[in-house]
């Protein structure tokens, strides 16, 4: 274990939800406003900027962070990935087409003769769905020489209807 050198200082994690970094003044609104504080702050403590979106923070390449994911990742001190991350890495893999649970259910279908029923959001807005984890499932389905039927629920919030 390190040894500790000099007295024992506080730290302190200031969590600004809503502020970001830009440079220069024009429509920024937090350089424009009276932040006298703030400016002394920025100006005079030690301080970082982290990077609060895409894989920096788990989430899809390009995609915006928000204050769930921001919050899980500072307090886990690490890269967390999310969940879309991880099932489009397993895709991408093949660990998605192999997991137990699906496979038990494809069999168990099959035997059944019936029909996969695949439910869900579709999107490309990739803040609850995106489009490739369907095709995914429809061609698990494939695979195993099942029907598939798709029930979905389409993205108007997150991305364009």
């Amino acid at each position: 274990m390190a040894k500790r050198h000099g007295p024992r200082t506080p730290v302190v994690l200031i969590v600004l939800d809503g502020w970001g970094f830009r440079p220069g003044r024009e429509g920024n609104a937090v350089e424009l406003g009276r932040t006298p504080t703030w400016h002394r702050l920025w100006s005079n403590a030690p301080r970082t900027l982290l990077s609060a979106s895409g894989l920096a923070v788990g989430l899809p390449e390009g995609q915006i962070g928000n204050s769930e994911v921001g919050h899980l990742n500072l307090g886990a001190g690490r890269v967390v990935p999310q969940d879309i991350v991880r099932i489009s890495q397993a895709i991408e893999s093949g660990e998605f087409f192999r997991l137990p649970p699906l496979v038990e259910l494809c069999t168990r279908v099959k035997r059944r003769g019936g029909t996969l029923h695949l439910l869900g959001l579709i999107g490309n807005g990739g803040v609850h769905a995106l489009d490739q984890h369907l095709v995914a499932a429809v061609r698990l389905a494939h695979q195993h020489e099942l029907p598939a039927a798709i029930h979905a629920w389409l993205d108007g919030r997150d991305a364009p209807p």
